[in-house]
């Protein structure tokens, strides 16, 4: 990883990430219906993929997560994608955000997170909300491990675990990442002041605390109102930096496959003290332009 980059996270403003992957593509008309998401345009429409990069890019990004977050070998081969080929996708994450920095044609330095969500995004059944799938953390860790050397050895400046729904899980993902090369944020989707699956923030950020490949830790894919408290218990648990991109806000609601409510995202969370800021679902490029002008980036 870039050594400015480390540098960023400790001095001057904060950074700004990205935006939701996934509505950007939506709203650019793909249909991202099925169980490998935004990940299956890694295969049919890479370029679609470098076009969303850049617009967050464009619109005030400092860092761009990756459309790995639901590429995995497992997923990839129910349909039909051999395992060569799924791992030349995973890596080509990280090619098309590199693309997109390339384009961007920023006077400031652009960063590539790879993301690596959590193995219930995988199921594709919502169980990345609920965590505890039964499984011990060592099958855990074999599950992660394959996916985190490909996306290690693309040379991303930083590893994205997000949405981490429990500890057990986080155990796994800490262990995974040793010796790969490549910093990581660790980042849990809460409910209130505890993980998913119901344990208190203290015991889910002490886990990274002396995690050496650790360099920021904090919430995502979380209600708004739920970051001021998460990146406080964060910051004086671990002592590192913190990131931090909730939602918009709205709700999804399962019955009529819509969202329902208002947003309540708004550029005043970015001042909770979080260095790296950004939004998760229903967070466009848009949104991310009021938070760098919140945070002084733009």
């Amino acid at each position: 990883m870039s050594t400015d980059l480390v540098t960023a996270l400790t001095e001057g403003p904060p950074l700004v990430l990205d935006g939701g992957l996934s509505n950007q593509l939506a709203s650019a008309g793909y249909d991202l219906s099925d169980e490998l998401w935004s990940a299956r345009l890694l295969a049919e429409a890479p370029e679609a993929i470098t076009e969303a990069h850049l617009a967050y890019y464009t619109a005030g990004a400092d860092v761009a997560i990756t459309a790995s977050y639901q590429a995995t070998f497992e997923g990839f081969a129910r349909r039909g994608i051999d395992r060569a080929e799924a791992a030349r996708l995973l890596a080509s994450s990280v090619a098309l955000a590199r693309e997109a920095a390339r384009l961007a044609e920023a006077a400031r330095p652009l960063w590539v997170a790879a993301s690596a969500g959590p193995y219930g995004a995988m199921l594709a059944d919502g169980s990345e909300y609920r965590g505890r799938y039964g499984l011990t953390r060592a099958e855990l860790e074999r599950f992660h491990r394959p996916r985190l050397e490909v996306l290690a050895a693309a040379a991303p400046d930083v590893l994205a675990l997000e949405t981490v729904p429990d500890t057990d899980e986080a155990e796994a993902l800490l262990r995974a990442v040793r010796g790969l090369g490549v910093p990581a944020w660790l980042s849990y989707s809460v409910d209130g002041d505890r993980t998913r699956a119901g344990q208190p923030l203290e015991q889910a950020f002490a886990l990274a605390a002396d995690a050496g490949e650790i360099i920021a830790v904090g919430v995502n894919c979380c209600a708004p109102e739920d970051v001021p408290h998460a990146v406080e218990t964060a910051a004086r648990v671990t002592g590192k930096p913190v990131v931090a991109y909730p939602n918009s806000g709205e709700t999804w609601n399962p019955r009529t496959r819509a969202w329902d409510d208002s947003p309540t995202i708004s550029p005043a969370f970015s001042a909770t003290g979080a260095r790296l800021v950004g939004g998760c679902c229903r967070v466009g490029p848009e949104q991310i332009t009021a938070i760098a002008r919140a945070l002084g980036r733009v």
